[in-house]
C-alpha cells in the first residue's frame, strides 16, 4: 500500500530525495542511449529541412523536396524545431540530435517532477513520472513533439497552478504559447485545455463568475493571440484542423487506435487510477473527470496521444490525490541534489558525443541500398516505399512519397495505396503517368512481385531491408 511505504521507509527518508533531478537523470540516459530514438525516417526529415532553411534563410511555403509534388503548397509549422535539430546535427551528427532530443526529454521530467511536487510526497510522483515515461515511449523519437514537451508540461502546469491558487492563469505563459506554436502542432491542445478549466473556474465562484470568466477568457483570447506569432499565421492556427480532419491518417501507425494485444502504457495507467479510486477514494471534480475521459477517448482513437495521458494526467489527479495520500513534504534537498546531477547528466552527454550514432540499414533507412544506385539513376523519377521517403529527402533524392501526409493530401495518398496493392493495371498506369525510372520498396511490398513479372523492368539490387527495380536494365 502506498500509504504504509511512506509511513514505514525508515532507512531511506523520502524528505532526502529529490525526483526531479532523479527523473532528469534517468530519462536523459534513457534517451541517450536507445537505439530506437532515431528508428524514425521522420528524423531525417526535420533535419534536412530546417538545413534548408538555414542555407536558404527563408521559412519554405511550398515543397522543395518531392519529385512529385514540387511547389505544392506545404505549411512547415514546426520549423523552429527543425531549425534546432539542423543546427545539432550540424554541430554533432545524429549524437547532437540525440542530444537535443534528450535534454528536451529531461527539462520535461524535471519541470513535472517539480510541478507534482506540490502536492505529492515523493514516492507517489516517482511512480506518476513513471507512468508519465511509459506513456510517452511508444513516441519515443527524435522528432519536433518530443521538443516541444517542455513547452507543453509548462503551460498544463501553469494551467492547473492557477486553479489550485484560485486565480487566471499568469500572462507569462503567453510567451510558451508563442513558443509552443512554433514547435509543434500540438500547442492546439494547449487553446483547448484552457477552455474546461475556464469552465471549472467559473462555476466554482458562484457569487464571483464574471469575474472568473473575464480573467480566463482574456487569458484564452491572449493566448490565441499568441499562438498566431508564427511565419504561417492564421494558416498555422488551422493546420491542426485540417490534418487531424484527413481520413487517411488511419494509413499511419501512429495515428491508428491502440491495440491491446500486449501491455501497453495505458494500461498501467487505467490500473493505478482504479486503483486509486477504489482504495483510496480518491475524486476528481466532474469538470477534471471528463478532461481525461476526453484524454483517454484520444489515446484510444489515436495511439500518438498516450504522450499527452501521461503528461496530462499526472497534473490533472495531482491536488485531488494529495487530499487522501499522506501530508507532502517540501523539504527535498534540490540544493544537495543540483551540482551532483548536473555533473552526472554532462558525463552522460559527454559519453554519448564519444560513441557516435552511426545510423545503419532500417525499416527506415536503405543505406546500403541506396549506396548501389548510380548516380545517373538517382536522378531519375522513383516509385518508393512510404517508409523510405524522409531518409531519401536526407540522402538528397527526390522522392515519390515521404511522411508528410499532411502535405500529400487525401486524394494522393489513396492513389499511392492503389499504387502498393498487387494491382498490375494501377501500378502500371503510376509508371507511365509519373515517368517512373527505377523503384525501391521494402522486401514485403506486394508491388514487387508485380514489378519482378512485367517486361522491361529488371531487379538489379535486394537485399534484407530494401528491393530496388529499374526500368530497361
Amino acid at each position: 500500500m502506498l500509504q504504509q511505504s511512506v509511513s514505514e521507509s525508515k532507512p531511506l527518508r523520502m524528505s532526502a530525495i529529490s525526483p526531479p533531478w532523479i527523473a532528469a537523470i534517468a530519462v536523459l540516459a534513457l534517451t541517450l542511449f536507445t537505439p530506437g530514438v532515431i528508428d524514425d525516417g521522420d528524423t531525417f526529415l526535420h533535419v534536412t529541412a530546417g538545413d534548408w532553411m538555414i542555407t536558404h534563410h527563408a521559412i519554405p511555403h511550398s515543397d522543395p523536396f518531392s519529385f512529385s509534388r514540387p511547389g505544392t503548397p506545404w505549411v512547415a509549422h514546426e520549423w523552429l524545431s527543425e531549425i534546432l535539430m539542423a543546427v545539432a546535427f550540424r554541430a554533432g551528427g545524429l549524437s547532437g540530435v540525440v542530444v537535443l532530443t534528450a535534454a528536451a526529454m529531461a527539462l520535461t521530467f524535471f519541470q513535472l517532477g517539480r510541478h507534482l511536487g506540490r502536492w505529492l510526497p515523493a514516492d507517489a510522483s516517482v511512480l506518476l513520472l513513471l507512468l508519465a515515461v511509459a506513456c510517452i515511449t511508444p513516441l519515443f523519437f527524435a522528432r519536433p513533439h518530443i521538443l516541444a514537451l517542455p513547452t507543453l508540461e509548462a503551460w498544463v502546469a501553469g494551467l492547473f497552478i492557477a486553479r489550485s491558487m484560485g486565480r487566471p492563469p499568469s500572462w507569462r505563459l503567453l510567451p510558451v504559447m508563442c513558443l509552443w506554436a512554433n514547435l509543434h502542432g500540438s500547442f492546439m491542445f494547449g487553446l483547448f485545455l484552457t477552455l474546461p478549466l475556464t469552465l471549472e473556474a467559473v462555476l466554482a465562484r458562484p457569487a464571483a463568475w464574471r469575474t472568473a470568466l473575464v480573467g480566463w477568457g482574456g487569458f484564452l483570447i491572449a493566448a490565441t493571440a499568441a499562438a498566431l506569432l508564427t511565419p504561417h499565421g492564421v494558416d498555422g492556427l488551422l493546420f491542426p484542423f485540417q490534418l487531424t480532419g484527413m481520413a487517411e491518417l488511419s494509413m499511419i501507425g501512429e495515428w491508428q487506435p491502440v491495440y491491446f494485444n500486449g501491455l501497453q502504457p495505458l494500461e498501467a495507467v487505467l490500473i493505478v487510477g482504479l486503483y486509486f479510486t477504489f482504495t483510496r477514494g480518491a475524486r476528481l471534480p466532474l469538470i477534471r473527470l471528463l478532461i481525461l475521459l476526453g484524454l483517454l477517448h484520444m489515446a484510444l482513437h489515436h495511439a500518438r496521444h498516450q504522450m499527452l495521458v501521461g503528461l496530462v494526467v499526472p497534473l490533472l489527479i495531482a491536488e485531488p490525490l494529495s487530499v487522501v495520500l499522506p501530508p507532502n513534504q517540501p523539504e527535498w534537498r534540490v540544493g544537495r541534489w543540483r551540482a551532483g546531477s548536473l555533473a552526472a547528466m554532462a558525463g552522460l552527454v559527454a559519453l554519448r558525443l564519444l560513441l557516435p550514432v552511426v545510423r545503419g540499414d532500417s525499416p527506415m533507412s536503405p543505406v546500403t541500398a541506396l549506396a548501389h544506385v548510380p548516380p545517373d539513376l538517382v536522378a531519375q523519377p522513383v516509385l518508393n516505399e512510404w517508409n523510405f521517403g524522409s531518409y531519401m529527402i536526407f540522402a538528397h533524392i527526390r522522392p515519390f512519397i515521404d511522411g508528410r501526409a499532411d502535405m500529400y493530401g487525401g486524394a494522393f495518398l489513396r492513389q499511392y495505396a492503389g499504387i502498393t496493392r498487387p494491382n498490375r493495371t494501377v501500378l502500371e498506369t503510376a509508371l507511365r503517368e509519373y515517368g517512373i525510372r527505377w523503384t525501391i520498396f521494402a522486401p514485403n511490398n506486394p508491388a514487387i512481385g508485380l514489378l519482378d513479372a512485367m517486361p522491361h523492368w529488371c531487379r538489379f539490387y535486394a537485399d534484407d531491408t530494401a528491393v530496388i527495380h529499374a526500368s530497361s536494365c
